[in-house]
């Protein structure tokens, strides 16, 4: 018995397959195509709803948003990763027209319309309701931490700046004696120069200043940490398995009925 056979990449048909035919009747793209059509997007907020009539013409934003709420049913986050789903996903390419916008345009249009992409999830929760999708009788709450973008090293406590201003000191003391010994002796070509000391020593000056007005900043906001990459994010415990790491706690409220998300908040 033989193999079941596909088709010869290179048949030539005289009645070539259309892209719809790719998607089923019943495919979630087609509810994304048919919400974000229905939206005012100028309402909305969105920028560049209305095109200017000078300049290079703009992506219309509802063909972002819908590549936008794709990846976020189907957990792809990165911009690079959308748009090499765009130039291969026969979904996408149904959804978006064949169109690809490049990483940059998709990073900017999330940038850009935070706002406004918060207020299309609110209007798809008072689509669900208007459908009846919401039992409205027992919901679960519940928390996931998210990592953050911001790295442990711009991530800082007291304690932590306590710390690296001690070692500092410590450094500094060292550059400094070391900077007596090579004022006394012949140069070394081994050890640093009396110049290379000083540029160390006023680069850790410098950091000092810099771990001063981090505490000054918490002492003025009544806050234990700051983060400079991500402002909101902070070091949280994210298991016995995990550790720590810098992250978001978002908080998920998620209705019996459907198990639809009825309500989310991001907190610190």
């Amino acid at each position: 018995m033989g193999f079941v056979q596909g088709v010869h990449r290179n048949q030539v048909v005289m009645f070539p397959e259309s892209l719809d035919e790719y998607v089923s009747d019943d495919n979630p793209v087609r509810f994304i195509d048919a919400f974000v059509d229905s939206l005012d997007l100028r309402a909305l907020g969105f920028e560049r709803a209305v095109p200017a009539e000078t300049g290079r013409p703009p992506y219309h934003p509802g063909v972002l948003l819908k590549l936008y709420v794709y990846g976020y049913l189907n957990r792809i986050r990165s911009s690079r990763k959308l748009e090499r789903e765009a130039q291969r996903n026969v979904e996408l390419m149904w959804l978006l027209g064949k169109l690809t916008p490049d990483f940059k345009t998709i990073a900017d249009f999330r940038r850009d319309n935070g706002q406004p992409i918060r207020a299309v999830f609110r209007e798809f929760t008072q689509v669900c309701r208007r459908l009846e999708l919401y039992g409205g009788q027992l919901v679960a709450v519940d928390g996931s931490k998210f990592k953050a973008v911001n790295s442990r090293d711009r991530n800082f406590t007291q304690r932590k700046l306590e710390d690296l201003d001690k070692r500092a000191d410590k450094k500094i003391q060292r550059y400094l004696e070391e900077l007596d010994e090579a004022d006394e002796r012949e140069q070394d070509s081994q050890k640093p120069t009396a110049e290379e000391l000083r540029e160390k020593i006023e680069w850790l000056q410098g950091r000092k200043e810099v771990y001063g007005k981090l505490r000054e900043q918490m002492e003025e906001n009544g806050e234990s940490q700051v983060s400079l990459t991500d402002p909101d994010a902070r070091t949280m415990w994210l298991g016995h398995s995990r550790g720590t790491d810098v992250a978001y706690n978002v908080q998920i409220t998620v209705d019996a009925k459907h198990k639809l998300i009825v309500d989310h908040e991001v907190t610190n």
